[in-house]
């Protein structure tokens, strides 16, 4: 199938890309870094996958547009990755930070699937995938921004299920707890700060505490269930949240 996967250049999204492009899918790379999504597609070419980076700006009506006009096949299915955190309080939180999270995690998802809907309806299939997280259903201090949008992407998805349900398309948000990747080690330095404790100690007490599991997440299982919601016999799985917490919300 073809993949449209943003956020791609790295982490969650790199990852992703990379899995399916070896179980066979052919894979656009985008992200707001050309050079990063050109990197991550350059190393699934060499392995023998297929894909093509484009650069993409989430929040930009133009960029989007721009995107959509130079693809060379229709996307059956859009995974939407693209994310930021900031760490902070709210009274210290610059409301021009706290705006750019939702526009990218939230606002964002929702253009880019308004723009790529109709193709998927031509077909009679569509797949979309919101990477969401467990903050898509708990909250946690100093997050005001990246909870609030990825709460906000349980709502959207459920709403965007009803809209759908007349064909092939499905759209779920998959909520998992901490992957190892960039972004959470940038929030591990920024949590051991805020509350004034270690690093370690924000991977013990604050990240693994609340998961009976005690891991993080694999990437391998973030692709594993990405490829299952994508196939055909998820046809009737839209609108869930499809939860990967090590147990941390039946306690």
């Amino acid at each position: 199938m073809h993949i449209l996967i943003t956020g791609a250049g790295s982490g969650i999204g790199a990852g992703i890309a990379t899995h399916l492009a070896e179980a066979g899918h052919e894979i656009v790379v985008t992200d707001l870094d050309e050079g990063a999504a050109k990197q991550v597609a350059g190393e699934i070419v060499d392995r023998g996958g297929v894909a093509r980076a484009m650069r993409l700006d989430v929040t930009d009506d133009a960029s989007v547009e721009a995107l959509c006009r130079a693809l060379e096949h229709p996307v059956e299915v859009l995974i939407n990755n693209a994310g930021l955190q900031h760490v902070a309080a709210l009274e210290e939180f610059p409301m021009d930070k706290w705006d750019l999270l939702v526009q990218v995690m939230l606002t964002g998802t929702a253009r880019l699937t308004r723009a790529l809907l109709p193709g998927m309806r031509d077909q009679g299939f569509g797949r979309i995938v919101n990477i969401g997280s467990i903050h898509s259903l708990v909250a946690s201090a100093y997050k005001s921004a990246y909870v609030a949008a990825k709460h906000g992407l349980i709502g959207f998805s459920r709403v965007l299920a009803l809209e759908t349900a007349d064909t092939d398309i499905t759209i779920n948000t998959v909520c998992p707890t901490y992957v190892k990747t960039p972004l959470v080690e940038k929030q591990i330095a920024d949590q051991a700060r805020v509350h004034g404790i270690s690093e370690d100690e924000v991977v013990e007490k604050i990240m693994l505490k609340p998961m009976p599991k005690g891991v993080f997440i694999s990437m391998e299982e973030l692709a594993g269930i990405c490829a299952f919601l994508v196939s055909p016999v998820a046809r009737n799985i839209t609108g869930q949240a499809i939860v990967v917490d090590g147990g941390w919300t039946v306690t």
